[in-house]
């Protein structure tokens, strides 16, 4: 299940072989019918040490903020009684980490692998919020949902941070077009009295043909050029109509469509960057890593993601933004004190070995192709479901609690590698900074 294994033995437990570092883990019992414990933390040791040794004496200052001192004795020994692992343990399982996305994404493959469809309730994870546009329907409409359909990834948007901002969101963007708001299959019959929302022009009133057919789709077309463009179509097109109306001195038809683009850009401006068709979700999350030198690289593909690749920093100057310093690619400049003799000589990689190498790393995560079997598996939908909610979990934390970057790929599907250098960069330092920042406390 993880890369590194060690065997235990309560008589004489190797504690040592086990690093004191974040990571996932797994205990095994000796009979190969029991299910493991699986779990993630920040110090491996001190967490397998506290299940597997009840007896297990921490000073106070090796127990973390916020846990109650229980006078020197682990939680375990308090509770012995519920939990005594050390006599079924067989095998110890674990993997280093370097960042909270990667414990949670090895812990839910983890979970998957053992627990089938009850990993989605241990972890729980909820149902990713979603914007779907019903195109096969007569009378499209645009509605928010939680059930992720791969044949509808092109009709599908998201994810959003919340149910109550892709409401919000689908409120404020329907009130720039006059696309059907009620969820009922329309059965047009002039007769009918229509709603409040066709007396307030809000409405083209399909329910009682308000308008044709012809004119509908048109508006259930814009509509879709919205979602997909992300607010850009709409944009452009009024931008487009206002300078037309100014050049020609339609000055109260510029001003009304300059109040209607200022509408429209606000709206466009609540879209988050992570909202797009499912069909193009498409990008890399970049990571630290455990190696020295390294990122970690995941693949995000159609909303799902696969991962970690290892991308080495070797040979990349790290430019310092705040100094002005942008290129990735420049040469170092000399000191201007003498460099002490027998000190090595770090040599730069030119940006041609920098973008092939990280082509070479993207190609060990590419996604391939969909075998004939999971297309028609139900069970891989909420698999698909389960990756955006790891996703929107972290992508939308506070910039302070989210570690790493993800670069989004453009129009074309193609990953652009000068910005995804440049995230590498920020993230490599960052983590360094950090990493500098612990060793420098000391300790009490």
């Amino acid at each position: 299940m993880f890369e590194q294994q060690v065997a235990f033995d309560a008589a004489q437990p190797a504690w040592n072989e086990i690093p004191a570092a974040p990571g996932v883990f797994a205990l095994f019992a000796a009979n190969p019918a029991s299910e493991p414990y699986i779990s993630r933390t920040p110090n491996l040791r001190r967490r397998i040490r506290r299940l597997l040794d009840p007896g297990h004496r921490e000073s106070s200052a090796q127990i973390p903020a916020g846990e109650p001192d229980l006078g020197g004795l682990s939680p375990n020994a308090k509770f012995s009684k519920r939990l005594q692992l050390a006599g079924r343990v067989a095998r110890i399982e674990y993997a280093r980490t370097a960042s909270d996305f990667e414990s949670l994404f090895l812990l839910y493959q983890a979970f998957c692998s053992v627990y089938g469809d009850r990993a989605r309730k241990r972890l729980h994870l909820h149902p990713p919020c979603l914007l779907r546009m019903t195109v096969e329907n007569a009378y499209p409409r645009v509605y928010v949902t939680g059930h992720v359909a791969k044949s509808a990834k092109d009709d599908l948007y998201g994810p959003f941070p919340s149910r109550a901002a892709a409401e919000k969101f689908l409120d404020d963007m329907l009130d720039l077009f006059r696309l059907r708001r009620c969820h009922d299959d329309l059965h047009p019959d002039p007769a009918f009295p229509g709603c409040v929302y066709s007396e307030m022009k809000k409405c083209l009133a399909p329910c009682f043909k308000g308008c044709t057919d012809e004119r509908y789709a048109d508006e259930a077309t814009a509509v879709r050029s919205f979602l997909r463009t992300r607010g850009a179509s709409l944009v452009d097109a009024l931008r487009r109509e206002r300078d037309a109306a100014s050049a020609l001195l339609e000055f109260e038809k510029a001003a009304e469509l300059h109040t209607r683009l200022a509408r429209a850009e606000a709206v466009a401006a609540e879209v988050p960057e992570a909202v797009r068709p499912l069909a193009h979700l498409d990008g890399v999350i970049v990571q630290p890593a455990t190696e020295p030198e390294h990122v970690a690289l995941f693949r995000l593909a159609q909303g799902c993601m696969r991962g970690p690749a290892f991308y080495s920093v070797a040979g990349m100057r790290h430019p310092n933004e705040a100094a002005g310093s942008t290129s990735l690619f420049a040469q170092p400049v000399g000191a201007m004190e003498a460099i002490p003799l027998g000190t090595p000589t770090v040599t730069m990689a030119t940006r041609d070995e920098l973008e092939q190498r990280l082509e070479r790393t993207l190609a060990a995560i590419a996604p391939s192709p969909e075998p004939r079997s999971r297309r028609r598996n139900p069970a891989h939908h909420g698999g698909l479901a389960d990756h955006l909610c790891l996703f929107a979990r972290w992508y939308y934390r506070p910039l302070t609690r989210r570690m790493g970057e993800v670069v989004f790929t453009e129009d074309e599907g193609v990953v652009p590698l000068k910005p995804l250098l440049r995230a590498i960069s920020r993230v490599y330092r960052a983590a360094e900074t950090g990493s500098r920042n612990q060793s420098a406390v000391p300790a009490s």
